[in-house]
């Protein structure tokens, strides 16, 4: 990071959004951070059963045809990211950083090095061990089993997307993919690898914040609640409508 500053990561703890909701919000707040109308920030939140394909467009790593993913309950999206084809549902924490990398001083792949770094960290703090993904291998990984998902958008200097980390979500959905297009491989979970009781959903979110704030050498985090983000969450819904 440059420079000696203090510098504070701001994170919207928004609960429940919807896929489409939460691409219009990234979308405007990356306007506003670019324009310098907001400061760094990361939406911390997690999705209804939503299936993502990245810029790719890798079709063929959905095993159902979409009808019959919809008729299960899940939302299908295309969206500009980079990586494969993931699944996001309730008990997956998903962080989407909205980061100017050049006032962080990070070039992409030390940013995605700390994506990683974050959920490996938080995965240590309850006794287990992952580590970043092989050759070929994007996300966090246990053994050979993949816990965290990254697929990230990086414009002119300045993110969104970001990561997946499994919590407790119901890992049947993942059946029906390819996941990130790595085949023959699992997918699994904190509460199935941590031999000790989780906390609260809300806990592991807040604790991977604050390991990706130190990542990047922020001196502080400031939470704030939906109820603080409620107008600028409105607002991108509006666009979406």
């Amino acid at each position: 990071m440059s420079g000696g500053a203090r510098r504070v990561l701001e994170a919207w703890r928004l609960g429940v959004v919807r896929y489409g909701d939460a691409l219009g919000l990234q979308e405007r707040l990356v306007t506003d951070r670019r324009a310098g109308r907001v400061p760094d920030l990361v939406l911390s939140l997690q999705h209804p059963p939503t299936y993502t394909l990245g810029k790719r467009r890798t079709d063929h790593n959905l095993l159902l045809p979409e009808a019959d993913l919809r008729a299960l309950g899940a939302d299908i999206h295309r969206t500009e990211r980079g990586g494969d084809v993931t699944f996001h549902g309730p008990r997956q924490a998903v962080l989407y950083p909205i980061l100017s990398l050049r006032a962080i001083g990070l070039g992409a792949r030390r940013y995605v090095e700390g994506l990683e770094s974050a959920m490996i960290e938080v995965a240590a703090l309850y006794g287990v061990q992952a580590r970043p993904g092989a050759a070929g291998e994007t996300g966090v990984w246990v053994g050979d089993r993949k816990i965290g998902a990254i697929g990230v958008r990086i414009s002119s200097g300045f993110t969104c997307h970001g990561l997946a980390f499994n919590i407790d979500p119901d890992l049947g959905f993942f059946e029906h993919i390819v996941p990130c297009g790595i085949a023959d491989k699992e997918v699994t979970s904190l509460r199935r690898e941590a031999a000790v009781e989780l906390p609260p959903d809300e806990v592991i979110h807040d604790q991977l914040v604050q390991s990706l704030a130190r990542t990047f050498c922020f001196s502080d985090v400031d939470f704030k609640d939906e109820s603080e983000c409620a107008d600028m969450v409105c607002l991108a819904a509006d666009k979406q409508s």
